[in-house]
């Protein structure tokens, strides 16, 4: 039978269960990577499951997302990751080495390996031909000691690409118009596979931009095919003998895949799908507006594609730039593990080169790693960068993640990034569109948003070096075992060991403690930006529980919680659709259980946050009938009934709302492995018993 090439990666790592569409299995992960805003508690958990060292083939720990240090939290955060990386049989890449997710597809990442990653980034690697996924820390630090990961075999849903990119087009054009297709919602338990003949004309680095972005799908992961254009990377950088050829079979199927939208509201979407979608039928609308869609699989032509842009708050919110076209921008970002590579930040330089940056805009550029920033200053496209008036950010997540560069108020900043989720800049109602480096340049250069085939000049070209710069001297290896014996972890203050959590009780009394709508991503459950240094200091951090819904002069979510968990009463959320959108940050599960946070009630709950709510014994349950979240207040008593026989075997469970007397059922959507890990308290637990 013909296979994709998701299958073909899938079943040679298959350890437990069968790679079925819709089963839950278990993997056999290769390498796995961590970076500091979640790798400190990783690898505290790590050490909480009793492991000594790592068996994977490559376990990285990477430091690139709070590299400022106001205060010693963020320090010791670095000096307790390169000395635990070192003992326990990791890597660590040092602060200024450059994104984990360049830095890995730079140096580790191989064609037929699975990669898993405390980032919901991690899928770019799949740019090289792996499969890479993110997920929660404890999840890799399972992983890290050997075990296998679970997850649910997914669909796949197959991307062919056609033709070749107009000048001034680049991958990110791609990725933005796959998502005004398949939109962010629905797409849970999915991999994206990517063929066809378009796909030989892009570079791992723009494949990479394709597959780094699909994280805002909601998808598990995206993969290219391994070929020509993967060997020539890996030569260049030094590792052409962990090349080999990797592809679907000819006559491989994709689909079909359904999805449920609405007829009204999620029009403009079904029609992208009826323009760009093989085998798509559109069946009868229900009684409240729905249709499903049915299809094969997507088609984008890379001849038609055109410059485009993703408006906040959301990176479906996509429009072509002629629509957006003379609106003033104040400042333009160029960076992030979207957008940083060598060839995109040669295109800006050359683009730039003998030009002045607009007075009207702040322009911004952060190389993706070390050994971007350092070609650039031996072959003199920095000088041409700064003397554009662009200013250098260090190589790392910086503002990506709301750590500077926050833009004014009311003013439109375009970034390279990949997510614009409202006051993910660090400014309240900002205006952040996501666009190609092309047209970021564009606007840099005009002040206004410009589609940048209409700057009356060539796009520059810029080949695939023969040869990168291979300089690992900030990537430490693991220390062998005699060393590590030596070594004496190092671990600040600010360090302080994560919590576990409990078996729930078989008759839960809770109350609503807050009721949010849709979208709501980690950033609105977590802040990261500045509060993001107290991480790995869970009582602390806590206080901070959805910072953005606290109105000054009333109790803050952590005081209502804590509260209700003083008098026995369990932590309900209730939330829309989609909800636990966005990073993989797990304190998005372990903080909320530390405030005695037992159930989350939602329309839907995305992937990785409703495996981090299962690891640290949080039920997520979803509304039956969505109608029902409608009847819900802040501050409703509710009793969730029979909750151990939910976890062991039901499909749904009853919910009384005491407060307004009326029972509404909710479904139990959980693979065989996460009812046990429930029943045992928490993944912890469960692993420490096993």
């Amino acid at each position: 039978m013909a296979r994709t090439l998701v299958q073909k990666i899938l079943e040679d790592h298959v350890v437990d269960g069968e790679a079925t569409p819709g089963a839950e299995v278990g993997l056999r992960i290769d390498q796995t990577l961590t970076q500091d805003a979640t790798g400190t508690t990783a690898f505290l958990l790590f050490e909480a499951i009793g492991t000594p060292r790592v068996k994977t083939e490559a376990s990285v720990s990477y430091v690139d997302h709070n590299m400022a240090q106001f205060g010693p939290e963020n320090h010791n955060d670095h000096l307790y990751l390169q000395s635990v990386a070192r003992k326990v049989g990791a890597y660590h890449s040092r602060p200024g080495n450059g994104i984990c997710h360049q830095v890995h597809l730079e140096r580790f990442g191989r064609p037929g390996a699975t990669l898993l990653g405390s980032d919901s980034h991690t899928p770019t690697g799949g740019g090289i031909g792996m499969i890479a996924i993110g997920a929660g820390g404890l999840d890799v630090a399972v992983a890290m000691g050997g075990g296998a990961f679970y997850t649910t075999s997914p669909r796949v849903i197959g991307v062919e690409l056609k033709g070749k990119l107009h000048p001034w087009v680049s991958a990110k054009d791609i990725i933005l118009k796959l998502l005004s297709i398949l939109t962010t919602r629905d797409n849970v338990g999915c991999m994206i596979e990517y063929f066809g003949e378009g796909v030989a004309t892009l570079p791992v680095p723009a494949r990479a931009t394709c597959t780094n972005m699909g994280a805002e799908l909601g998808v598990t992961s995206s993969v290219f095919p391994s070929d020509e254009q993967t060997r020539a990377f890996l030569e260049a950088q030094g590792r052409g003998d962990q090349y080999q050829p990797l592809a679907a079979d000819r006559d491989a199927l994709y689909g079909p895949v359904r999805k449920w939208l609405h007829a009204e509201r999620d029009a403009e979407t079904i029609r992208n799908f009826l323009a760009h979608a093989k085998g798509v039928t559109v069946g009868p609308e229900t009684d409240e507006g729905m249709v499903e869609v049915v299809f094969g699989h997507i088609v984008i032509d890379l001849d038609a594609l055109e410059p485009m842009a993703a408006g906040s708050p959301s990176p479906d919110n996509v429009h072509t730039i002629a629509e957006l076209a003379g609106k003033d921008v104040r400042q333009v970002l160029i960076g992030s593990c979207t957008n940083s590579s060598y060839q995109d930040l040669m295109l800006v330089a050359a683009a730039l080169k003998g030009k002045t940056v607009h007075p009207a805009v702040e322009l911004g550029i952060a190389p993706g790693s070390r050994q971007v920033l350092t070609m650039l200053g031996q072959n003199g496209a920095l000088a041409d960068l700064i003397q554009a008036g662009a200013r250098i950010v260090e190589s790392g997540c910086g503002p990506c993640i709301g750590q500077g560069f926050s833009p004014a108020e009311n003013t439109i900043s375009l970034r390279t990034f990949n997510r614009n989720f409202a006051g993910r800049s660090g400014t309240k109602g900002d205006m952040v569109y996501l666009v190609s480096p092309e047209t970021a340049v564009a606007a840099a250069l005009t002040g206004r948003i410009t589609d940048p085939r209409t700057l009356g000049f060539d796009c520059p070209r810029i080949p695939m070096p023969e040869s990168f710069l291979i300089d690992d001297g900030m990537l430490q290896p693991p220390a062998d075992e005699k060393e590590a014996a030596g070594i004496e972890i190092i671990r600040g203050s600010t360090i302080v060991k994560p919590p576990a959590g409990e078996p729930l009780s078989d008759d839960l009394q809770g109350k609503a403690v807050i009721k949010v709508e849709d979208k709501i991503t980690t950033d609105h459950i977590m802040p990261a930006g500045a509060l993001l240094k107290y991480r790995s200091n869970v009582p602390e951090y806590a206080k901070y529980v959805f910072n953005c819904f606290n109105e000054e002069g009333k109790p803050t979510f952590a005081d209502r919680a804590l509260a209700e968990k003083e008098k026995g009463v369990a932590g309900v959320i209730v939330a829309g659709d989609s909800y636990g959108q966005g990073s993989s940050r797990e304190h998005a599960a372990l903080c909320p259980m530390y405030l005695g946070v037992k159930v989350v009630i939602a329309k839907a709950i995305e992937r990785i946050h409703q495996a981090n709510l299962v690891n640290f014994a949080i039920l997520p349950l979803t509304f039956a009938d969505p109608a029902d979240y409608d009847k819900i207040d802040a501050d409703d008593e509710l009793v969730i009934h029979g909750t151990s026989k939910a976890i062991e075997s039901a499909e749904t469970v009853s919910v009384t709302n005491k407060t307004k007397n009326f029972d509404f059922p909710c479904n139990v959507r959980l693979a065989p492995r996460q009812r046990t890990i429930l029943a045992a308290g928490g993944l912890l637990r469960y692993t420490r018993n096993s």
